[in-house]
């Protein structure tokens, strides 16, 4: 039984080791020497028949080291790279232009070519010529277009904020202030309102409830302090 099985193995490994002999090709026939010398004269089906041969020199060789020339298409698609480049034109550069919008004031070399100490002289006493003195005048005042100017009610007052001078009659006078002091945008036109209602000795809107003179909390410190700075 053992030996039965052994020699189809053998068999199966004989015939894995069994290698298919090596076609060899003659390169002495007369047919592949005609081909070759077809090839080397460039009308091979291998080469291009509009090429002619190419004499190779050391130069076109290059230095030891350097990439091999291309061969076959690569040649000639370098060949056609080439003569495109060569056809190709090349837009020269134009140096930049100077600037002549620049002054050269500063330059003493191209002011004293074309100034002297007597033509500036002239210039100096021809600007003095057209100079122009203006005087002075006096700061407009600001219109108050027929309203209380409470800048000038600002400078013209000296008491702090809360500090009482006038006096103030009526119940939930804070409760009626916070209420009426709603309808203005600002503290500003709140106290604009109140001057031209009888303010300060009166408070017809209800709007200065502590009677210091300044309605819905209006402030005049910001006026005071930009004149005394």
């Amino acid at each position: 039984m053992r030996l039965t099985l052994l020699i189809p193995a053998i068999g199966l490994v004989a015939a894995c080791n069994t290698v298919a002999p090596i076609q060899s090709t003659s390169f002495n026939t007369p047919q592949y020497q005609a081909q070759r010398e077809a090839e080397l004269a460039g009308q091979g089906l291998t080469g291009n028949p509009l090429l002619g041969p190419v004499d190779v020199t050391e130069q076109q060789l290059g230095a030891p080291g350097d990439p091999l020339p291309p061969t076959g298409e690569n040649a000639d698609i370098a060949s056609a790279t080439a003569v495109a480049l060569a056809n190709t034109s090349v837009p020269a550069t134009t140096p930049f232009a100077s600037n002549n919008a620049i002054s050269d004031e500063q330059d003493f070399e191209a002011v004293s070519g074309r100034r002297t100490i007597e033509s500036d002289a002239a210039r100096i006493e021809q600007n003095r010529q057209t100079y122009e003195v203006v005087a002075p005048t006096a700061v407009p005042q600001r219109g108050t277009d027929g309203q209380p100017n409470i800048v000038q009610y600002a400078l013209n007052t000296s008491n702090p904020v809360g500090t009482q001078l006038y006096s103030r009659a009526g119940f939930n006078l804070q409760a009626k202030a916070q209420r009426n002091c709603a309808r203005y945008p600002s503290s500003d036109q709140a106290q604009i309102e109140f001057l031209a209602s009888g303010g300060p000795q009166r408070d017809r809107k209800g709007l200065d409830p502590d009677g210091d003179g300044y309605a819905c909390g209006w402030d005049p410190s910001a006026f005071r302090s930009a004149v005394n700075n």
